[in-house]
């Protein structure tokens, strides 16, 4: 993790991460002002947080209160070596604890991973840059002793290689990554998260049997998310980026929407349509990018290559990111390399889609082809010595797919999780199936994977399939565990060269009587890829484009930034359009409008629900207001200090709705129960003096909203990389 650290008056200093500032003082007998604790103080109480956090998940996992649990920790400094230390923590444990989780409790502090770093003991490298931006990736792992050349199944070049490649184009970027995490939870596993420094939103995921696999995994993750612009899906881009000479890519088309709303000619062709637009519903409207939203340029489409007969065809953006989220995009080393891992995904995820869905039997993978792949089978042991049960099963229904799967049971909670991975070698389909099932994980981790059902639609709903899409946690049927398979076991190979298995995998595509559709992105530097195969490699329903079209935002964006300068009659037609959306009034603003607010202020945290309160409360409509509140009350997730605001907000409408009860009546009480500044708050905004309490003014320029304009910051770094390669 980056921390940057600013220096402000005398002693004090700031240090920035991800939406967090701490300040650091010294007290006044060192010269400093005591206004903040010293950077000293903040590392001793780190100690005592980080076995107080673990303490606190021991507890949550069993239902173990925690209200009388109390946790203290003391220095003992060795007097003649200041730097020698006893970190003392002491824990009182209430009586009613049994034996068993007393020790639990213990050894649950023993994990603290301040503590664990302390006692590794870290090293620190101090030096002079002349640009700390500059410095692209130096919290990646330490470069190879000597002339290393690890080569894995298919990866054409070393693993030093491909990662050196990476972070080169990585720097050139001026995207400085870190890694904030490593797991290693059994043999021959490995994964890891990466992040950009300057956007922690964009991030990855890798995994492997190395590290340094792992590490490949990752950043080719993000070189494909990069080029691909998933980091940004749903975002809105800032009107800089929506006025520019292009939104997404230099070769992208605009086609202007038509008065009748129809869709324009030159969209999609006559296979796409009948798929897209199958009853004739679809509009030019649905396919405005919700990035740019720019209504008044049209739909900005994506050319892509129709694979039959390399005729060229323009897909709307909107279109992409509504259906398609980030399955089959891909780098590699080179683009047949590419390919095959795109296809390799779409695979994955399509017969992992029909076996879930289907219920299908799978066959278990005999003892003696397992023992083929020694590496892999320890890490499957590690996971049974831990007291994981694990199958492992083909899922290439009879030799059609190169795909693989690994189950694991948990025992203690009864709940089951369904790994797929695909290659066109079994052992490699077979590793990543592993791999991803302990991606990012720990064994305390695999406590939260859900219980198999015989309920089919349960299995079968659409949503299912996107929650297995996104982490794998979706539901599986309890018929996948019967002893009687639906197919054979087949030992299938589909490897050979990379050109050949790419030829091979759009074969099968092409068996199947699938259309394919390639889009080639070469301009940051990487082979890149994205691969559209039409009703076969969606992740969400092509209802969605019009009942549930991410460029809703649209209707919404621009009124909601600029909030504190609607005037009333504005607020009237917003509050009614929501009423008249049917959207949930639990649904976050900052996905409705595509904004990345910090979610540690009101703004991160705002619904609709808590919109139209103080919409209301700012127009004077208390009655509705005060329905409203009391729904806000009974299912509010928000925080502590929020609920508080609108228990107070409830009290004062109650009052000033009841003609036989004067405030000031209970003024003196309210602010002993909610405090001065909360009831200043909540009167003020029923009174109409504050409007909009815990909202800070913003507009479509996007004032104060960092995160947001951090990521829009690391898209400029994109958009202008491509500009150059395009000669604009």
């Amino acid at each position: 993790m980056e921390i940057k650290v600013n220096f402000l008056d005398n002693l004090r200093l700031e240090a920035k991460f991800d939406d967090f500032t701490v300040t650091a003082d010294q007290p006044i007998r060192y010269k400093g002002d005591g206004s903040a604790p010293s950077p000293f103080d903040y590392f001793l109480a780190s100690s005592a947080l980080c076995a107080a956090y673990f303490i606190k998940v021991y507890c949550k996992a069993r239902d173990i209160p925690t209200e009388n649990i109390r946790l203290s920790q003391n220095n003992i400094v060795d007097p003649e070596d200041r730097y020698n230390q006893i970190f003392q923590i002491q824990v009182e444990l209430p009586e009613d604890i049994s034996a068993k989780d007393r020790e639990g409790i213990l050894r649950s502090i023993d994990r603290c991973t301040v503590k664990k770093v302390v006692q590794t003991g870290p090293e620190f490298k101090i030096e002079t840059v002349e640009n700390l931006d500059a410095d692209a990736n130096a919290m990646l792992m330490g470069q190879p002793e000597g002339d290393a050349s690890t080569y894995i199944l298919g990866k054409d070049l070393p693993l030093e290689q491909t990662i050196s490649n990476m972070t080169g184009i990585l720097a050139d970027l001026g995207m400085k990554i870190e890694i904030s995490s490593w797991r290693n939870i059994v043999p021959n596993v490995w994964s890891l998260h990466i992040r950009d420094a300057a956007s922690p939103m964009c991030f990855t995921n890798g995994k492997g049997a190395t590290k340094e696999s792992a590490l490949c995994s990752a950043l080719g993750e993000f070189i494909e998310r990069l080029n691909c612009n998933f980091f940004y899906n749903d975002q809105f881009f800032g009107l800089d980026i929506t006025n520019s000479d292009f939104v997404h890519y230099p070769n992208e088309k605009w086609f202007a929407l038509t008065d009748d709303d129809a869709l324009p000619a030159g969209l999609l062709d006559d296979y796409c349509l009948d798929i897209y637009n199958p009853d004739d519903e679809l509009c030019g409207s649905h396919l405005v990018d919700t990035n740019s939203g720019n209504i008044d340029r049209g739909i900005c489409t994506i050319p892509y290559k129709r694979r039959s007969d390399g005729e060229t065809v323009y897909f709307p953006s909107n279109l992409i990111e509504n259906l398609f989220l980030s399955n089959g995009m891909s780098a590699g080393n080179n683009l047949q390399e590419a390919e095959v891992q795109c296809l390799s995904e779409i695979f994955e995820r399509a017969v992992k889609r029909e076996i879930i869905e289907q219920e299908i039997v799978l066959p278990d993978v005999p003892m003696q082809v397992l023992e083929k792949y020694p590496s892999i089978l320890a890490g499957i042991k590690g996971l049974e010595e831990q007291g994981f049960p694990v199958v492992v099963k083909d899922a290439s229904l009879g030799g059609q797919f190169p795909v693989m799967c690994v189950t694991l049971m948990n025992p203690k909670t009864g709940g089951v999780f369904a790994s797929f991975g695909a290659h066109p070698s079994f052992e490699v389909a077979l590793e990543r199936s592993l791999t991803e099932l302990l991606q990012g994980r720990s064994f305390e981790g695999l406590n939260d994977v859900p219980k198999p059902t015989f309920n089919s639609m349960a299995v079968s709903e659409p949503e299912n399939f996107v929650e297995h899409f996104i982490d794998s946690t979706g539901v599986i049927s309890w018929r996948f565990f019967s002893s009687k398979h639906d197919f054979e076991f087949c030992e299938w190979d589909f490897s050979g060269t990379n050109e050949e298995e790419a030829k091979g995998l759009f074969g099968i595509l092409e068996t199947l009587g699938k259309e394919v559709y390639v889009a080639e992105f070469d301009q940051l530097g990487a082979s890149a890829c994205r691969i559209l195969v039409p009703d076969y490699s969606e992740v969400y329903p092509v209802e969605d484009l019009i009942w549930d079209n991410t460029n809703k935002a649209l209707d919404y964006r621009e009124d909601i930034l600029n909030l504190h300068a609607l005037s009333d009659d504005e607020l009237v037609d917003l509050v009614n359009r929501f009423e008249e959306s049917q959207l949930d009034n639990y649904t976050d603003i900052r996905t409705l409008i595509g904004i990345v607010f910090d979610e540690n202020t009101v703004w991160g945290q705002l619904t609709i629900i808590e919109l139209k309160i103080l919409i209301f409360l700012a127009l004077g409509a208390h009655e509705e207001a005060m329905e409203l509140v009391g729904d806000f009350l009974q299912f509010n997730d928000n925080t502590v200090e929020r609920g508080l605001f609108y228990q107070a907000v409830n009290a004062v409408l109650e009052v000033t709705l009841d003609e036989e009860l004067e405030l000031e009546h209970f003024i003196h009480n309210f602010k002993r129960m909610f405090g001065e500044t909360v009831m200043e708050n909540a009167v003020g905004s029923v009174t109409g003096e504050i409007r909009f309490s815990g909202l800070t003014k913003t507009s479509m320029q996007l004032e104060g909203i960092e995160p947001h304009l951090r990521l829009i910051e690391s898209y400029k770094k994109l958009h202008q990389a491509r500009k150059l390669k395009a000669g604009l």
